[in-house]
């Protein structure tokens, strides 16, 4: 993986319990469906570059367990988020339900300025849906968020969800909106760009258990 970037983001990965965050991770991080998924202990983590807008971007993401007992503990990951994909299943009315919670915590932990896509994950599940694109939609509106359904298993809409978001970011930077520069913005400078003063702007992030993947911070 290069080194060479314009700037990095900070995203969460949020949602309930086996709405298939992880394999969402996995899919755009691999390419490959994560078919033995077991619930996130805690939090999970793994980058990617890609281009973004004529931009090269590195997100690092962070994907929350989705259970209650483990709250505490990724509540801690959401400071200083760029960006976040908000989760639930279209087969499951109960994790649609659950997203104002989920999306209070996003807007009250993590940056005020915090771009979140919201994401309705096994689109594959048709026959079992239990949410309309409609009522998602809607949801997504009254809350002013970016919306699209998602395959973790297929891969259909994977990467757009994170290049979605990813793109609004960078349109905030370049009209000003948000500060790269700004402690707790979520995004720093790359050295690509060589416009990074001579301080150092640093974010104290919890360590997390990377295994193989890339971890920079």
């Amino acid at each position: 993986m290069s080194d060479q970037y314009d700037y990095l983001f900070k995203f969460l990965v949020i949602g309930s319990a086996g709405t298939g965050k992880s394999c969402l991770l996995h899919q755009f991080i691999e390419g490959r469906y994560l078919d033995d998924s077991r619930h996130t202990i805690g939090v999970e983590f793994g980058s990617r570059v890609l281009p973004v807008g004529g931009k090269t971007v590195k997100l690092q993401i962070w994907d929350t367990a989705g259970q209650e007992r483990f709250r505490s503990v990724t509540r801690s990951y959401y400071r200083g988020a760029a960006g976040a994909l908000l989760v639930y299943d279209i087969a499951s009315r109960e994790s649609f339900n659950a997203l104002t919670n989920w999306l209070t915590d996003a807007r009250t932990l993590a940056s005020p300025q915090i771009i979140i896509l919201l994401v309705g994950n096994k689109k594959d599940l048709e026959s079992e849906r239990e949410v309309s694109f409609l009522e998602a939609s809607r949801f997504a509106q009254e809350n002013d968020l970016i919306f699209l359904e998602t395959s973790a298993k297929t891969g259909e809409a994977v990467e757009e969800a994170f290049l979605k978001c990813s793109k609004s970011i960078l349109a905030k930077i370049e009209t000003g909106e948000l500060d790269p520069e700004r402690i707790g913005s979520g995004i720093q400078y790359g050295e690509s760009l060589q416009q990074r003063s001579h301080e150092s702007y640093t974010y104290t992030f919890p360590t997390p258990n990377c295994g193989q993947l890339d971890c920079v911070f």
